[in-house]
């Protein structure tokens, strides 16, 4: 049983500054970064390994390695157990001077965010049902977070916000940030609804143009 993705008395912006302090190797793995703020609890992972898509365009190849350790550790809240991680995917070599450049990046609009962070609407992040509904919406963003458009705009963007948005409002005990968090979940299946609209569309265009 684990209860450390509860109330967490830091902030996520704490975390990401030692983070990028004490990353001083060319190459880290997954296992060295839940090293260095295992600590602060399952949900700041999440909301870390989150930060990276936050930008309008990803980096590419890195929600293959990031969304299934998302959707691991959410499995992880959802069941009330620590989570499983493969050790393969525990050794993939990233380049720590890209992570440190994308969580520098995030570092100052998380800092924006923390400052409407409050307690209110409790029940929507207490312990039982709440947290194994949210960790389930978790898993649901981050297999949003896979779909295969990372070179789209926003396409990663949506469905990162609301990782981080639903890490943080859990940790912190925000159930407004919380609501906003299934909103851009929303927002993330009419946006792809519609890029695969398009998608057919011009699929079907397309094979018109090669019929006539």
């Amino acid at each position: 049983m684990i209860t450390d993705f509860e109330d967490t008395s830091g902030s996520l912006s704490e975390t990401l500054r030692q983070t990028l302090a004490e990353i001083d190797t060319p190459k880290i793995t997954l296992r060295h970064l839940f090293d260095l703020i295992g600590e602060q609890g399952l949900l700041f992972l999440c909301a870390m390994l989150a930060i990276p898509f936050l930008l309008p365009i990803s980096i590419p190849g890195l929600s293959s390695i990031f969304g299934p350790a998302i959707i691991l550790i959410a499995a992880g809240i959802t069941a009330n157990r620590l989570p499983w991680l493969p050790k393969r995917l525990m050794r993939k070599e990233l380049d720590a001077e890209k992570i440190k450049q994308t969580l520098s990046r995030g570092l100052g609009l998380v800092g924006r965010i923390e400052r409407f962070i409050r307690p209110r609407f409790k029940g929507l992040t207490a312990a039982g049902i709440p947290s194994r509904i949210n960790g389930a919406a978790l898993i649901f963003a981050a297999i949003l977070l896979m779909a295969p458009f990372g070179l789209i705009p926003f396409s990663n963007t949506l469905p990162a916000f609301a990782i981080l948005l639903m890490s943080i409002g859990m940790t912190q005990r925000d159930g407004l940030v919380v609501i906003v968090s299934y909103l851009l979940i929303v927002a993330t299946l009419i946006y792809l609804g519609i890029l695969v609209w398009l998608m057919v569309q011009a699929g079907q265009g397309v094979s018109g143009l090669l019929g006539s």
